[in-house]
């Protein structure tokens, strides 16, 4: 009889925890776009470990003309690391331990989910684990966080085919966005929101607009510059969209749909007009159809915060995939 309750406690455990499992895997995480909850005792999050983490991903994005944290931190106690608290979509537990370890665990509450687990002996440990962590811990909430972003972006779609025909690509656009210019290279659609709007450039250049062995940032604000002086005016004469001489963009180089990409982040202004806002710049080296495709976003919302517009624009950029000829 023991034996037989035995496997009857066992089985019923396993069943348990598989159930217990399924369960987590059901849940659909939530929360407001670029957000991040961070489980650590109040010790640790008023000290120098919360310092550490506040400068890593509390730090100002690259491209605003205020500044803006990269996400947006919601600190809990240990203790709290339950119910609502695990639905969100990136999760940092950090606590001392009596070894070092740092761990990611993907969908361990609920989905799509990642939670990186920290731990050290002394607080300097777990700053180390920090420092060394950090890069890769950002990047993988960047990319939920786009993943997710297109995810609610697919459910109202704007019809495809004018963009799909003009340039050869595929491209998700929030149905919200409507159509102000066309011309046989060159597309510009805006979305209006509350106090501004958002705005969408799709346009091909010739390859040779962009040399490798020349000043990169210079050929690009070049080319923005030419496009928004054709296209892109104020309501008063004279009034064009170029690059803010102010400031320098932000230049790096990335892949998007398998391709050579350079990025570029920086602020835009109407000359001589007071109009201004940032920008995100993607150049797409396109050998197999000999151009530059360019894809750019940029917002006007003089009294709203602009990470989060930007950063719709910018997943709605990442959806793009070139269609064959």
């Amino acid at each position: 009889m023991n034996k037989i309750h035995f496997l009857c406690l066992l089985v019923s455990f396993l069943f348990f925890s598989c159930t217990k499992k399924n369960d987590n895997l059901h849940r659909k995480t939530t929360g407001k776009i670029n957000t991040i909850s961070v489980i650590i005792d109040d010790q640790l999050w008023n000290g120098e470990i919360g310092d550490s983490i506040r400068n890593k991903f509390a730090s100002p994005v690259i491209g605003l003309p205020q500044e803006e944290p990269l996400f947006t931190i919601n600190q809990y106690p240990v203790k709290l690391l339950e119910g609502f608290m695990t639905d969100t979509r990136a999760i940092i537990v950090v606590k001392k331990e009596e070894q070092n370890k740092f761990e990611i665990k993907k969908d361990q509450y609920a989905s799509p989910q990642n939670v990186f687990h920290i731990s050290g002996k002394t607080g300097a440990d777990i700053i180390a684990c920090l420092e060394k962590n950090a890069p890769q811990m950002i990047q993988l909430i960047k990319q939920a966080e786009i993943a997710e972003s297109q995810r609610i972006n697919s459910q109202s779609l704007l019809n495809p085919q004018l963009i799909s025909n003009k340039f050869h690509i595929s491209i998700k656009i929030p149905s919200g966005y409507t159509y102000v210019l066309h011309k046989s290279n060159f597309m510009w659609l805006k979305k209006e929101i509350v106090g501004g709007n958002t705005s969408l450039l799709i346009y091909q250049v010739p390859l040779n607009s962009i040399k490798k062995n020349s000043n990169l940032i210079s050929n690009i604000i070049k080319m923005r510059d030419s496009i928004g002086n054709l296209y892109i005016s104020g309501t008063e004469p004279n009034t064009h969209m170029i690059t803010e001489e102010a400031y320098a963009p932000y230049l790096s180089k990335i892949n998007l749909d398998g391709k050579e990409t350079y990025e570029t982040k920086g602020t835009w202004e109407l000359k001589n007009d007071f109009m201004a806002g940032p920008f995100i710049n993607y150049a797409i080296i396109d050998k197999e159809n000999n151009r530059i495709l360019v894809l750019e976003g940029f917002c006007y919302a003089p009294s709203k915060e602009k990470r989060d517009l930007m950063h719709e624009l910018e997943s709605i950029i990442k959806s793009v995939v070139i269609v064959k000829r």
